[in-house]
């Protein structure tokens, strides 16, 4: 299948509401810009989305209000994507990160090492068997 557009669908349509990893894309007019931010995160889903404008300006103050794991400019997929920026979804578009020190950290376990002062040597003076107040 050639990269196609397809236009005449509404809102529910499943092109409209599953996520498109292939070269259909729907087309949807809209009447108002401000409509567009709670149109696009009606869904479920939420790994990537693109906003393409002219005015750049425009187009990231309305990134800023997409609910997705990554918001691409005037741009999308790999083509467009640094892997220093971590790179994953929200809602059900999955868990956790790839690339970035995001990324690494997801292969990570942190744990607490935690010695109050208040029980060492200079500190208040409690004994360590005496329980903070």
């Amino acid at each position: 299948m050639t990269p196609t557009l397809v236009t005449g669908l509404d809102d529910q349509a499943p092109l409209v509401t599953e996520e498109q990893f292939g070269p259909a894309v729907p087309l949807l007019p809209y009447d108002t810009e401000k409509e567009l931010p709670a149109r696009a995160n009606a869904g479920d889903l939420g790994l990537a989305a693109s906003v393409w404008s002219a005015d750049e300006d425009r187009a990231f103050d309305l990134a800023a209000r997409l609910e997705a794991g990554y918001v691409f400019v005037n741009t999308h997929n790999r083509t467009g994507m640094s892997l220093r920026a971590p790179f994953g979804g929200v809602k059900r578009s999955g868990y956790g990160r790839e690339y970035g020190e995001e990324g690494l950290l997801e292969y990570v376990q942190s744990a607490v090492v935690h010695a109050p002062a208040a029980f060492r040597d200079g500190g208040a003076g409690l004994p360590a068997t005496a329980y903070p107040a």
